[in-house]
């Protein structure tokens, strides 16, 4: 099968965690090990988020009063780069059979009109207890918003509207080659009425971006990877079980939180919708399950 399988931001940096390099090496190592099956039996393309760490390194650059902060989308490149490289490095480490892999970074079209730059709602960085959270917003001149039981930093996610560089992941599959690209949902850009391209102050959401890569390349299957089992019709309640298998249509009918699982369930239906072909939310640990339809929720 051809598969893109996103993974989570918080899948590896977990919540509560710190945000250092060992950490997050052991974490992309994890992810690693649940991954290498699916890159072994089939066409992988690797996305991944970057919440967690871009909201660090914004966080640095903003203690930075020697130098002008970067914007948000060489952020993204960067942590694009810093991620793409750690998941490389451990996929080119894994024991023979070996794996053939190259990470990419990936320009992603955005509309300078979309109404996301209106209302931020993507969380980045840490999290904060609420006050935390206040002080920050007004030292920084932060939007912020809840993020479960905590406080986070959120910044507009416009909606992905194209993929540089399609044909070249096209090219990689098709040669046998592990793709990853998209990290952070790709590094967000606008197109001038001459064609040049220049960056956006933005994060894309990287599931979105997943279901539009997907789309374009014809994959057989998306995995939507993150630390829950599935999606619950009524998150958090533990009475609830997850759905197993739901149609698009039937996940529509529910409201899902919009800095969480909210743009997964939104993504696994546009993939679904544009492809006809199924789209699995579930637990990075069980995605070689998923891929079999044993594990995770079914979107069809």
């Amino acid at each position: 099968m051809r598969i893109v399988a996103a993974l989570g931001g918080n899948a590896l940096a977990r919540r509560g965690e710190p945000l250092d390099a060992r950490t997050q090496q052991r974490n992309v190592a994890m992810a690693v090990r649940a991954l290498a099956p699916l890159a072994r039996a089939h066409q992988l393309v690797i996305t991944h988020g970057n919440g967690p760490q871009i909201g660090r390194l914004a966080l640095r650059e903003q203690h930075a009063t020697d130098l002008l902060p970067d914007a948000l989308d060489v952020l993204g490149a960067e942590t694009e780069g810093m991620i793409g490289y750690a998941i490389e490095r451990e996929l080119r480490s894994l024991p023979p059979p070996r794996v053939r892999v190259a990470a990419m970074l990936t320009m992603i079209e955005v509309d300078a009109h979309d109404p996301a730059f209106l209302g931020p709602d993507k969380p980045i960085g840490p999290v904060y207890t609420c006050e935390q959270a206040r002080q920050l917003a007004e030292a920084h001149g932060w939007t912020v918003a809840p993020d479960g039981h905590h406080w986070r930093r959120v910044v507009a996610s416009p909606r992905p509207l194209g993929v540089l560089g399609l044909d070249v992941i096209e090219l990689l599959l098709d040669a046998g080659v592990t793709v990853i690209c998209a990290g952070g949902g790709g590094i967000p850009v606008l197109r001038n009425a001459a064609g040049a391209l220049a960056g956006v102050e933005a994060v894309i959401d990287k599931d979105r971006a997943s279901a539009l890569i997907a789309a374009g390349l014809r994959a057989d299957l998306l995995l939507l990877l993150t630390d829950v089992e599935g999606v619950y019709p009524e998150w958090p309640d533990p009475r609830q079980a997850p759905f197993a298998g739901v149609s698009a249509a039937t996940l529509r009918t529910h409201a899902f939180a919009p800095g969480s699982m909210g743009p997964k369930v939104e993504a696994a239906c546009e993939f679904v919708e544009r492809s006809a072909r199924p789209a699995v939310i579930g637990r990075l640990e069980d995605a070689v399950a998923m891929a079999a339809g044993e594990r995770g929720t079914r979107v069809v």
